[in-house]
């Protein structure tokens, strides 16, 4: 699905009041329909006809309207609709060529000089001297005509999407936003997808989503501010809602207050995924569920509260034998501040450890104190080194990343788990394997392995009594078909032919891929 281009106005075309303080977008009531209808009319009957005509009869309109910046911002929003094409009777770049070629030769000073090198450059190109000088700057912006206008807008909708651009527009310069709706499941799967910063806090109505908002941040407002405007269509769309931002006013803080009252999605569908990383979570869950560790991935744990705060994290790791599990969350936007709250935040909670991955490209901080960054200079390295559990990436998640970080709490359960086992482990089975003993002790195969098995050989990951090797060593002889071999080792319940040749003195000869004879050493 494509994501639509954020249509928000000029700082310049920025309709505020500042009455008691506050920070209030002017947005358009039912008396400003006929100007919204005059402007498409204006586009919709200059089809066919220049820009520079087309902007002339909207600044004729400006002069008569109340306000010139709402007939501009209307005629923005009209702007996307429309389509401009370079209508000539030559390729405007031939024609300059051609043209400026024969200039050089006649040498251009006065007017009658200039007819004479167009005379003489459109005999050349076989036309007419007038359809040559049409063509020479046709494709300057204000030179190309307007050839269609999209029926997308009528004079409600027109207006309706006015006041959404206005208020992303006016939320460009906010700080920080806290959003209060209905539907926070709605907010808060918006915000994660489009990976902005945020924290959500337990209100006692339910919860309150605060999104760091672009003029927080140190470099790429841009590309976090569009993102950031987008999530106001998905805030929109619930039924209920209320916006609080701080904005920025030159230096001066000032609140803005929105509420489903100001705001409305027009009916085109509003799209809130960004293509760029939407597939991120699920490469990532579809690689590690393929290492088949001992971790299971849980997709969308529950929340964790911490404090006032709630964090969801996007998955979990259980561990397959003993009741511990690490969160684990892929960010979007964030700074080196970010990443270390969103860590703290749980740290004082017991049995709660959070893993975090940062993806290079979107940090948008800076470290004031240059002391504290590594040798490389790059903030994702800085938080890397400061903390093993922040793991950044470029593009995809590394899977090694996780696994080194996951293996630093698998440590300390192998360790608990090896010393609740007997010093020494004794199966009833002469044959078996380190699997079937983890599985009946309940521990991975590692805590397996740090104990003794004083009856049983180890040989590969299978544990065989010393008698059974006798008894193989009787019926296995160089020569024997490798089939034959594996028939015995079968009836015997082993099934890793190899370990166990080996550690009988043969070596498999191979004939091809298919099979093999066993000869000694």
């Amino acid at each position: 699905m494509a994501v639509p281009v954020v249509i928000v106005l000029t700082k310049e075309l920025l309709r505020v009041s500042r009455a008691g303080g506050g920070y209030h977008p002017q947005f358009v009531g039912d008396d400003h329909r006929e100007l919204a209808a005059r402007v498409i009319g204006i586009y919709q009957g200059h089809v066919g006809q220049r820009r520079e005509q087309l902007e002339s009869a909207l600044t004729d309109l400006e002069r008569d309207a109340p306000d010139f910046k709402l007939v501009r911002g209307f005629a923005k929003l009209l702007e996307r609709e429309a389509t401009f094409e370079t209508r000539a009777p030559l390729p405007p770049e031939r024609a300059r060529r051609v043209a400026f070629e024969a200039a050089e030769r006649v040498g251009v000073v006065t007017e009658s000089d200039r007819e004479r090198a167009l005379a003489v450059a459109a005999d050349r190109l076989a036309v007419e001297p007038d359809d040559l000088d049409e063509s020479l700057y046709a494709d300057l912006e204000d030179r190309q005509v307007l050839t269609d206008v999209s029926a997308r807008y009528d004079p409600e909708s027109l207006c309706r999407q006015y006041d959404l651009s206005l208020a992303q527009t006016a939320l460009f310069d906010a700080t920080e936003v806290r959003i209060e709706s209905d539907d926070p499941k709605a907010v808060i799967s918006a915000v994660k997808r489009l990976r902005l910063m945020y924290e959500i806090e337990r209100t006692g109505d339910g919860r309150a989503v605060v999104v760091t908002g672009p003029t927080a941040l140190f470099r790429r407002t841009r590309r976090y501010g569009t993102r950031f405007a987008r999530l106001l269509r998905s805030v929109a769309k619930t039924a209920e809602w209320r916006l609080v931002a701080t904005i920025d006013d030159d230096g001066t803080d000032r609140r803005l207050v929105l509420t489903g009252a100001d705001v409305t999605v027009p009916d085109h569908e509003p799209v809130t995924a960004v293509t760029f990383d939407s597939g991120v979570e699920a490469d990532f869950a579809t690689r590690f569920e393929a290492l088949d560790l001992d971790w299971d991935l849980v997709r969308e744990p529950e929340p964790l509260a911490a404090g006032a705060h709630v964090v969801i994290p996007d998955f979990a790791f259980d561990y397959r034998y003993a009741d511990f599990r690490v969160y684990f969350e892929i960010m979007g936007f964030w700074t080196p501040e970010y990443v270390a709250k969103k860590l703290d935040r749980l740290a004082d909670l017991e049995d709660v450890e959070l893993l975090v991955a940062v993806d290079r490209s979107l940090g948008v901080g800076e470290i004031e104190d240059i002391d504290q960054l590594t040798e490389s200079g790059d903030a994702s390295a800085e938080i890397e080194a400061r903390d093993h559990r922040a793991i950044t990436y470029s593009g995809t998640v590394r899977l090694k990343n996780v696994r080194d970080a996951l293996r630093r709490y698998e440590d300390e359960l192998v360790a608990e788990s090896v010393a609740e086992l007997p010093e020494k482990l004794v199966p009833e089975e002469d044959v078996t394997t380190l699997a079937a003993v983890a599985e009946e002790h309940g521990v991975s195969e590692d805590a397996i392995e740090a104990r003794s098995l004083p009856e049983h050989e180890r040989l590969g990951r299978t544990l065989v009594r010393p008698g059974v090797l006798d008894s193989l060593a009787g019926e296995i002889e160089a020569g024997m078909d490798l089939g034959d071999v594996e028939s015995v080792l079968e009836t015997h319940g082993i099934d890793d032919a190899s370990a166990i040749l080996s550690r009988l003195g043969y070596r498999v000869e191979w004939d091809g891929l298919s099979g093999g004879t066993v000869r000694e050493r």
